[in-house]
């Protein structure tokens, strides 16, 4: 899994390893953008505290000899159900951070996610990660021919699937950032610029980079003169729009977009059954990672009612807390046909880039592995509810197993 001689990752064995790497090299205010919640990160603690909770009854005697973690979602092999989740912080941690991710997802064979404020174009990581499988984030704008355009865009661009955050109505109380100095528009205090000159590998081997090659990153997605320097506060940011968002809305994207619509942020079976009544092809069960209602409901303790709602008839993922492969195998127990995960991989590509996010991918698989052999699990379709023991689990499921959810071969 780790490449022989690579310092940065040797003696990370784990994720909680990564993530303390990730933390020694970036500056604390970028490194907390992506580590923490919102106030007083109650949400972000109990997304893996409801982990915790869940405990798992092994089958024994079983030949394992042969299992495999690959599954098949929207009609797309991959080797594991897990798909990188959007984040816009990616090419903070590394210099072009999203382009390393989305190489890192296609040589894993997940799909990765770019987000609408990324630092890299929709063209740019289609092309860095040919013949992967790219999904792509939208926010919409109050200028809804913006939002279209870029619809357009990555349909252009040959991505497989749209997903419409609709968990952000208003921007959220991190007051943690205020205190490091942090902001997008990027407008460093002197604190933070101090703490800066603090990291000088990043310093040099990020932002560095940037200002000796195309200068001062921006948010490529942004249409036309929009697509400002992110230290600069242009109107596109100013103008996102989510307070306004309607049901109306997905159907409008519906009709626009001829390929998977996945609505992601959801945590209430009535909403799940709207977004499939809306066309959505997929739900996420999410609270955003704990970055927004810090009293929000842990996904996985949402998951199975969800599931049991909408799982017969829409893909159901599921996002927020998964630190293991173990966790993998719980939300699929649940009724997750795949989690979708962000911290993780960007932690790796803060102290590896490509290799580093790869490096948590092989964690992740191998760790599963390692779970499924122990609970006698030889593929994916063996992982079913039946596996949880009952007085830690978060809700009743209906189904059986994975192998009950028509939507996993396609959507």
């Amino acid at each position: 899994m780790i490449a022989v001689g690579d310092r940065r990752l040797s003696g990370t064995l784990n994720l909680a390893d990564v993530r303390e790497a990730a933390r020694r090299r970036l500056p604390r205010g970028i490194f907390e953008f992506i580590d923490r919640g919102a106030e007083d990160d109650d949400a972000l603690a109990n997304n893996r505290e409801a982990f915790r909770r869940i405990r798992l009854r092994p089958r024994v005697l079983v030949d394992v000899s042969g299992r495999s973690a690959a599954t098949t979602l929207f009609g797309r092999p991959q080797a594991m159900p897990l798909a990188i989740a959007p984040t816009g912080a990616a090419g903070l941690v590394w210099f072009e951070g999203e382009l390393e991710l989305a190489r890192a997802a296609a040589a894993a064979e997940v799909p990765f996610t770019l987000a609408t404020r990324s630092l890299a174009s929709i063209e740019s990581v289609a092309e860095a990660a040919a013949g992967g499988t790219l999904w792509f984030q939208l926010y919409v704008w109050a200028e809804c021919a913006l939002s279209y355009a870029l619809v357009e865009r990555a349909e252009r661009a040959g991505f497989h699937a749209l997903v419409v955050t609709v968990d952000v109505p208003v921007t959220p109380n991190r007051e943690y950032n205020r205190r490091n100095g942090f902001s997008l528009p990027f407008m460093p205090s002197g604190r933070a610029l101090l703490d800066m000159a603090r990291h000088p590998r990043w310093l040099v081997g990020t932002m560095g980079r940037y200002l000796a090659t195309t200068g001062m990153p921006r948010y490529e997605n942004q249409p036309g003169q929009r697509r400002q320097r992110i230290t600069q506060g242009e109107p596109a940011v100013r103008s996102m729009r989510s307070d306004d968002l309607t049901w109306d809305d997905i159907r409008e994207l519906r009709r626009r977009w001829p390929r998977t619509l996945i609505v992601k942020g959801l945590l209430r079976a009535e909403d799940a059954l709207r977004a499939v009544e809306c066309g959505a092809d997929a739900v996420v069960v999410s609270n955003h990672g704990g970055r927004c209602l810090d009293s929000a409901v842990a996904p996985i303790d949402a998951l199975p009612e969800i599931a049991d709602a909408v799982g017969h008839r829409a893909v159901v993922l599921m996002d927020g807390g998964v630190r293991r492969g173990g966790d993998i195998v719980k939300a699929l127990a649940l009724g997750a046909s795949a989690v979708l995960a962000g911290r993780p991989t960007l932690y790796g590509t803060a102290i590896g880039g490509r290799a580093g996010a790869a490096h948590v991918l092989d964690l992740l698989r191998a760790e599963m592995l390692t779970v499924m052999a122990q609970l006698g699990c030889r593929s994916i379709a063996d992982i079913g509810p039946d596996l949880v023991h009952p007085g830690t689990a978060p809700g009743r499921r209906t189904m059986t197993s994975a192998a009950a959810n028509p939507a996993l071969a396609s959507a």
